[in-house]
């Protein structure tokens, strides 16, 4: 006697290929999504950048252009005719000057080096919102505006290079003039 009950089901072979297409589906998939969700990070590394060198570059931009150039002192420009001091030979912080809040010119700001630990001792939000990134400021003359250190007083060049937790540097420039 033949009975009227159908089996329905699958069988192992189908099961095994099933996991074998559905395998390679997923390692295609997630060799597509994996790699692209690890740069997702990258435009909110650059962001953060930018606005950490723009507020250091603020800060920079704010001082004297040279020690011997001060308009709240009443100095005109450096090696001008109401100034005859000639502007500083030397880029760095001056002779006992060597924190930050006692930089009071563009040039105390030359070799200037800060990482996430130290970008403000002051706020720990800040210091975890810019952790792992470090800061180089460089400053040289650059009357000719070529981008290279030459002898003439008239700009200076300061160049504030991020380097992001992944490890990419991200340059940001600006010129200072004598005015």
């Amino acid at each position: 006697m033949r009975s009227n009950i159908s089996h329905k089901g699958f069988t192992l072979i189908e099961l095994v290929i099933g996991i074998v297409v559905f395998s390679i589906a997923m390692t295609m998939v997630f060799s597509v999504i994996i790699p692209r969700s690890q740069d997702s990070i990258d435009p909110i590394y650059q962001v953060r950048a930018a606005k950490l060198a723009s507020a250091l570059m603020s800060e920079i931009s704010s001082k004297a252009y040279d020690e011997n150039s001060n308009p709240s002192l009443g100095l005109g420009p450096c090696g001008g005719a109401s100034n005859p001091d000639n502007c500083s030979s030397t880029l760095g912080p001056e002779e006992g000057a060597s924190q930050r809040n006692l930089f009071d010119d563009v040039d105390d700001y030359h070799g200037f080096s800060i990482d996430g630990l130290l970008l403000n001792d002051n706020s720990a939000k800040y210091a975890d919102l810019y952790a792992n990134f470090k800061l180089n400021v460089a400053v040289i003359y650059d009357g000719n505006y070529d981008g290279a250190s030459d002898s003439s007083t008239n700009a200076k060049l300061i160049t504030v290079t991020v380097t992001m937790p992944n490890n990419e540097n991200v340059s940001f420039a600006s010129y200072r003039g004598n005015y």
